[in-house]
């Protein structure tokens, strides 16, 4: 079934509240000084039955200028607007205010009701009809019905709530598949239960016992219970009037403008791209940086609007912007707000949410005017694959994507299916958490990675490749170990590049020793067979720098060890093959007739010194051959 919100809008004192007690027999002023005073202060809710048999839910808003935030809060996630002018006053400031925020934030569908009706005359009443044909000009309610009523004869009621039904029928279904959120227009205590907030449910679904969080305060909480339409229930669904009894949270950690929304599924965010539009009657222009109030669901937060493409916007015209705030809060792109001056107190303009979390904007980027108009018209597929795209090396996961766009989870693993499908994107599983990555940026990562390793070869011509944790932490260090070791192994077996040992190389690299090359080798493995079982050190090497060229010694060093001519212990230290297999050798045969070696007695085995047994103790330690306990080594083969 498909829930319905109707909500009232218009001037202060035009009979909106007097309207909904005669199509629900209820009244929606509930505070003291409302009935005093005989105005509407917060927002009232009722609901009724229509002939369909649909009950839907009703918000009356208050009308006086002083508690626009009240209208404002009120009439996210609203249906059917009846939108109410009085006969005997005609068209107001506050009508034509609450008509143009109505317009800002995208309501479709609604009609005029003209109360009051019974006090004029015909010629009165079909000159306030005039006036409003002329007012509703270039707005949803341009084509809309106009009709009179008196509420307290009950009037034209009839044909009010045929207008509604009909209305009804034409709401497109809410997406109960979409992620949960709650934006809170209400707050307070019930003796006996705690804690409870209202607000219209823009989409999903809440169910009873749902861990929830109170963002942006972070507060993490679980649904004790839900009523709709005063009743009791297990499950709220998207349209729907839903309060919120929640446990463990105390009234004054809570407030209007927070919102309800499963844990760990949106983020805080200080800065919004916006596609921004100026009312057209507006007096005066806005310039860049101007300190405006901006209104998101129901929060009311400070802001300065920088314009992006221009320094100054002219009433009636549109532009890219990023609204840069004073306070956190959460959203999601296409959502809708309201811009208003501060003082004196009128509204400015709206829009529509294109980024809710973006970075800081640099003004005058073609680059980034045209992200944003490609945001503005694009798809949520469109969306996905931009933040795929996005951040260099950087790669997020199916989670992070939906915590980006306020999306379900679920709903993003079948678009990144669809990207799958049509060969977009190569995807990649780490214990159930999907991170797909989109083949533009994977062909950029390889285009990086291959440009490395062809300057490195011309370097070093004998060296087998860079270190495979060296180019990880280079180009993808900003991703989890396992998901950069996961796509370097999707580029080995792809044979983009290739692994011999812990090195990378590309795959038609092959390091060859020239004739003098070879004389070299020769030389230095005469010099480490001379050494024996004395330490040295790599640089010592360059005593051959005399006779030959220091950079083709070094690189033919690291060529034999990977080679295995030489064995490398330590950072440091290194010792030809054959006199290692010997030191290897002497090592088994002792612990095959003793039980432990220490230190000292393989120093003596080798005739050597301290600091040479140690390394090579250590490595043998380091490669598994043996283990040691305190001062002892024992054999692990």
């Amino acid at each position: 079934m498909n829930h319905i919100i109707i909500g009232t809008a218009g001037h202060i004192d035009h009979g909106k509240t007097t309207l909904i007690k005669a199509l629900t027999g209820r009244e929606t002023d509930r505070l003291k000084e409302e009935k005093e005073r005989g105005i509407s202060i917060e927002l009232g809710f009722t609901y009724f039955d229509l002939p369909s048999g649909q009950r839907a839910g009703i918000i009356d808003v208050p009308g006086h200028e002083k508690f626009i935030r009240n209208m404002l809060a009120g009439v996210i996630g609203i249906d059917i607007i009846l939108f109410v002018v009085a006969a005997d006053e005609g068209v107001m400031p506050q009508t034509i205010e609450h008509l143009a925020i109505l317009d800002l934030i995208g309501v479709k569908n609604g009609f005029v009701v003209i109360t009051k009706s019974d006090l004029v005359d015909e010629d009165w009443l079909e000159l306030v009809k005039e006036e409003i044909k002329e007012s509703v000009k270039g707005t949803f309610l341009e084509n809309s019905k106009i009709i009179p009523v008196s509420s307290t004869k009950r009037i034209g009621i009839n044909e009010v709530i045929e207008e509604i039904n009909r209305l009804s029928n034409l709401i497109e279904p809410k997406d109960t598949n979409d992620l949960p959120r709650l934006p809170i227009d209400r707050v307070f205590t019930i003796q006996g239960f705690g804690t409870v907030v209202t607000g219209t449910l823009l989409s999903g679904v809440l169910k009873v016992g749902d861990e929830v969080e109170v963002y942006p305060k972070s507060i993490i909480t679980k649904i004790r219970n839900l009523q709709v339409h005063d009743k009791d229930v297990k499950e709220a669904y998207a349209g729907q009037r839903v309060a919120v009894n929640l446990a463990n949270v105390k009234k004054d950690e809570i407030s209007r403008g927070d919102c309800i929304a499963p844990r760990d599924t949106m983020k805080e965010t200080m800065m919004l791209d916006v596609k921004v539009k100026l009312l057209k009657n507006l007096e005066k222009p806005i310039e860049n940086r101007t300190r405006l109030k901006l209104y998101l669901g129901t929060d009311e937060i400070m802001c300065r609007i920088v314009l992006l493409d221009r320094d100054i916007l002219e009433p009636g015209e549109e532009a890219f912007a990023q609204l840069r705030l004073e306070e956190k809060t959460v959203a999601k792109a296409k959502d809708r707000f309201i811009l208003r001056f501060y003082s004196p107190m009128f509204t400015v303009g709206g829009g529509e949410i294109l980024v809710a979390n973006p970075g800081k904007r640099k003004r005058y980027d073609e680059d980034i005017i045209e992200e944003l108009a490609l945001k503005e018209e694009g798809t949520i597929l469109d969306h996905i694959e931009n933040i795929l795209i996005n951040e260099k090396n950087i790669f997020y996961s199916t989670k992070d994507i939906a915590v980006e766009l306020s999306l379900l989870e679920t709903n993003i693993v079948n678009e990144v299916k669809r990207l799958e499908d049509e060969g977009k994107v190569v995807k990649f599983e780490i214990n159930k958490e999907i991170f797909p990555v989109h083949v533009n940026k994977l062909q950029d990562l390889i285009d990086s990675i291959k440009i490395e390793l062809e300057d490195f070869h011309k370097k070093y011509p004998l060296r087998y490749g860079i270190p495979k944790e060296e180019i990880r932490t280079k180009y993808l260090g900003k991703n989890k170990q396992k998901l950069g070791d996961m796509i370097i192994e999707y580029l080995i077996n792809k044979r983009v590049i290739k692994q011999f040992k812990d090195l990378l190389a590309l795959p038609d690299f092959e390091p060859s020793l020239s004739d003098s090359d070879n004389i070299i080798k020769d030389s230095i493995i005469d010099i480490l067979d001379r050494e024996g079982f004395n330490l040295t050190k790599i640089d010592d090497m360059l005593i051959l720098a005399n006779k030959y060229d220091k950079k083709k010694i070094e690189n033919l060093v690291f060529y034999m060890i990977n080679t295995g001519d030489i064995i490398k212990l330590g950072d440091d230290y290194i010792i030809s093959s054959s006199k290692y297999e010997t030191a290897k050798e002497i090592l088994r045969d002792y612990l095959k007739e003793n039980e432990f070696i220490t230190v000292p007695i393989y120093r003596d085995l080798l005739k050597t010194n301290r600091k040479f047994a140690i390394a090579l103790l250590e490595h043998f330690d380091q490669i598994k051959l043996t283990k040691r306990d305190d001062d002892k080594r024992y054999l692990i083969e």
